[in-house]
């Protein structure tokens, strides 16, 4: 059977981290890159993981893409703390890697989770990311947020999710979304002209329209509903931060 190193990148995850890792004991290899946690996360990975290296974190593709060539297995599967890999997820995932095609990587779809429910709609409902990979023929895109894999060969999809529950309080989960906003911002840069009524009222209202309207939220209720309301509201956050960004008052 073909080896397999799972990688966890960390930062103040002590909430999460000993569910996680408990969830890829599988792998042959754990590697746990942390960005300096301070709330007790990397001794806890420490005792837990095969290997815990540590990095100032910059950026989400930039921590991982550091983290992928240290990997000492050829076959990668990269979890986030918040999700965890589900029973049927791991056979799949042994059954792949164990049975050779000529797939370097895997789409792995993810069961989404947000204020204590289970979310159907509001543009999660086809959520999925490529995770499971070869690790000498894949490295993520360069960017700020929401990069996702660059692949040097053929992609294929497995059947069974994660599952993945990022919310753990509104409040925390805001100042998350403000986080986004800045780094989308800066991503945003390069390819936007300038800032107009369009940027500030039209897109950040489309963006809540697309969510609770067309993608169905409105079928999740009062979730669906803060969904879509802060999609709108990230939009609007991200042209806020790209105009102060601009004036150098960022």
């Amino acid at each position: 059977m073909q080896k397999l190193t799972a990688i966890i990148p960390t930062g103040n995850e002590i909430h999460n981290i000993e569910a996680v890792i408990a969830s890829v004991k599988f792998a042959d290899e754990i590697l746990i890159v942390d960005s300096f946690s301070t709330d007790g996360t990397y001794e806890k990975a420490k005792e837990l993981a095969t290997k815990v290296i540590r990095r100032e974190y910059q950026y989400s593709a930039s921590q991982k893409n550091w983290a992928i060539p240290q990997a000492a297995h050829e076959w990668v599967l990269l979890v986030d703390a918040d999700e965890r890999v589900t029973p049927e997820l791991e056979k799949e995932i042994k059954e792949t890697i164990s049975n050779p095609t000529n797939n370097i990587a895997y789409w792995i779809g993810r069961n989404n989770h947000f204020m204590g429910e289970r979310v159907k709609y509001s543009g999660w409902r086809n959520d999925k990311v490529i995770r499971l990979f070869k690790r000498d023929l894949c490295k993520y895109e360069d960017k700020q947020v929401h990069a996702e894999i660059i692949t040097n060969g053929k992609v294929g999809s497995l059947k069974n999710k994660l599952y993945h529950n990022t919310y753990t309080t509104f409040d925390a989960y805001v100042e998350k979304m403000n986080r986004y906003a800045l780094w989308q911002a800066k991503d945003y840069d390069k390819k936007t002209g300038k800032l107009t009524t369009y940027h500030f009222i039209i897109k950040p209202f489309w963006g809540f329209f697309k969510h609770y309207i067309l993608q169905s939220g409105f079928r999740d209720g009062v979730v669906g509903l803060t969904i879509g309301y802060l999609q709108g509201y990230v939009i609007f956050m991200r042209y806020v931060k790209l105009w102060l960004l601009r004036k150098n008052r960022q």
